[in-house]
């Protein structure tokens, strides 16, 4: 597949690594422009471009930036995608550490990456946000293997959503249904699966056990 990359920091770099591995052609962007990921395409045979450019195409895209910078992303990003492109939201709200306060969040109740579908305008799906980065590497193991991992995947398209969890069986993980973007918040920030490294099971379990309130340390 054709995919684009928009954030080359820690998630984005190792997705980078492990989708060129799997022989997708992958488009590469950040917000300091293609002549700063001249070594990653060098290591991966990615294309560096301009955030502009990264959807051109694309049948799935990756948005992996910092919440506070989804509101500069450019006005018809996905524009020169391929019809029905899947887009990935792996953000989170760190509103003390980095983002600052995001009313509709905080007031509103909207989970992060229903605020973030509103900024772009397009449906997403929210993979890889509580995973880290490394595990993208080190992590993939078979199918039916008992030690393989899970992710939890939150969307609304339900065909966009089966072309992103294929594609996480591909990378080496299993995946768990976390339902629509408005129950998303069940894989926030603070939340039991945050972070998880454990099986179907052990994901499917926290899952349900997760609080919409949000702990202390991730409210503005």
């Amino acid at each position: 597949m054709k995919i684009g990359i928009i954030g080359a920091g820690n998630i984005g770099g190792n997705l980078t690594r492990r989708l060129t591995a799997l022989g997708h052609d992958v488009a590469v962007a950040n917000s300091r422009g293609p002549e700063t990921l001249t070594a990653l395409a060098e290591e991966t045979g990615a294309t560096p471009v301009t955030v502009g450019e990264a959807a051109r195409g694309a049948e799935i895209v990756v948005v992996t930036i910092p919440l506070k910078a989804v509101p500069d992303l450019p006005a018809g990003l996905l524009d020169g995608a391929a019809d029905g492109v899947a887009v990935i939201d792996t953000g989170n709200y760190y509103p003390q550490q980095r983002d600052g306060r995001i009313a509709e969040i905080e007031d509103d109740g909207i989970t992060e990456s229903r605020w973030t579908e509103r900024r772009i305008g397009h449906p997403v799906v929210k993979a890889f946000n509580g995973t880290f980065a490394q595990d993208i590497l080190d992590r993939p193991l078979p199918a039916g293997d008992p030690a393989r991992m899970a992710l939890p995947v939150a969307g609304d398209d339900e065909t966009a959503k089966r072309k992103v969890r294929d594609l996480i069986d591909a990378l080496g993980f299993d995946t768990v249904d976390a339902g629509g973007i408005d129950d998303s918040w069940r894989q926030q920030p603070g939340t039991p699966v945050y972070g998880l490294r454990d099986g179907v099971e052990g994901v499917t379990k926290a899952l349900s056990e997760a609080s919409p309130d949000r702990t202390p340390e991730f409210r503005g």
